[in-house]
């Protein structure tokens, strides 16, 4: 039997976050109150759940990923010891079939009500530790600045073969530009190196995924971060299918009878990752070299084995930390 008595709802906002509480499971008579979103806020949040009676150990406390505007609630809530689940925003508004109408107060009241009906799949968040953290805001600013890098270089080559000589101009007061980026670049993979290195649990995890043949510093660094150290994902094939890399079937009746293929709910910027990954692999990688072509030649489509050997990486990779082994490689029969 559930511990949670009560269930909280919030819909955060840059600004305000409103909240509904929905006590002892009586959907009929839901409370609302709004509060700013700041340190205050939340403290004031918590003082009106004590006047409600709504206890840390009895409440569920839903909402869902906003970034940055919900970092805040998440850090005082957790330091309050609420339970939190932090949900994505689509599996709420699926999960409530037609809707009509929609403000702060009934987004809030929803997720309050999703999270009392599907109490039995609540995952309770745990937060990730500093040094995650502190890697997530350097990987975010390394992606900013190669964006920033290739747009400037791109735009350059553009204004060349249609100006010589204004390119060369732009190229004058970009070369500074272009040179303090790839300096900061370089600077934030030394610090990446020291974070990875003085943390003992995540160099570990480190070491272990990225022994897999095809898979790089980059990618391992975002599986860890997405998975929150791989503690997110209860087995393989839900991380898999997490990053868009499992194909599932499309078939009703006769009439429906679609190729099996991935959702395009994934996590995109890992499944880039993890296509490179793949590429490399059949490169380096003897076994995943020899799969490919078996595969091919067999009249496979090159993509389909592809996204194979990419649910292949996510495997070997989740064994290899599951197991606490470094992956050997085997020469292909």
């Amino acid at each position: 039997m559930s511990k949670f008595k009560h269930f909280l709802g919030i819909d955060v906002s840059k600004e305000y976050f409103d909240v509904v509480l929905i006590m002892n499971g009586e959907k009929e008579k839901p409370i609302h109150n709004q509060f700013v979103n700041d340190s205050k806020g939340v403290k004031a949040l918590n003082q009106w759940l004590k006047k409600q009676r709504a206890t840390n150990l009895e409440t569920l406390v839903c909402l869902e990923h906003t970034g940055m505007y919900g970092k805040l609630i998440i850090k005082y809530l957790m330091l309050f010891n609420y339970s939190l689940w932090v949900e994505m925003s689509l599996k709420i508004i699926r999960s409530m079939g037609l809707q009509r109408g929609k403000n702060d107060k009934i987004d809030a009241e929803r997720i309050a009500i999703y999270a009392m009906k599907n109490l039995q799949d609540a995952v309770i968040y745990k937060a990730p530790s500093k040094t995650i953290e502190k890697i997530r805001s350097l990987m975010s600013l390394r992606e900013k600045l190669i964006l920033t890098k290739s747009t400037l270089m791109r735009n350059s080559k553009e204004i060349k073969s249609l100006d010589p000589e204004l390119s060369k101009l732009s190229e004058k007061f970009q070369k500074k530009t272009l040179k303090g980026i790839t300096s900061d670049l370089k600077e934030i993979e030394k610090q990446l190196d020291v974070f990875i290195k003085g943390d003992e649990n995540l160099n570990k995890i480190y070491s272990l995924a990225i022994s897999v043949p095809g898979v790089g510093k980059v990618t391992t660094l975002y599986l860890i971060c997405f998975t929150n150290e791989f503690k997110a994902y209860s087995s393989p094939r839900q991380l898999a299918c997490y990053a868009g890399v499992v194909p599932f079937e499309y078939t009703s009746g006769k009439s429906i009878r679609s190729k099996p293929r991935v959702h395009h709910m994934a996590n995109k910027k890992l499944k880039k990752h993890l296509h490179m990954c793949a590429l490399s692999a059949v490169n380096h990688d003897p076994e995943m070299k020899e799969y490919f072509k078996r595969k091919v030649a067999e009249g496979k489509n090159k993509m389909l084995v592809i996204n194979n050997i990419r649910n292949k990486l996510v495997h070997r990779i989740c064994a290899c930390v599951r197991d606490n082994k470094t992956f050997e490689v085997r020469k292909a029969a």
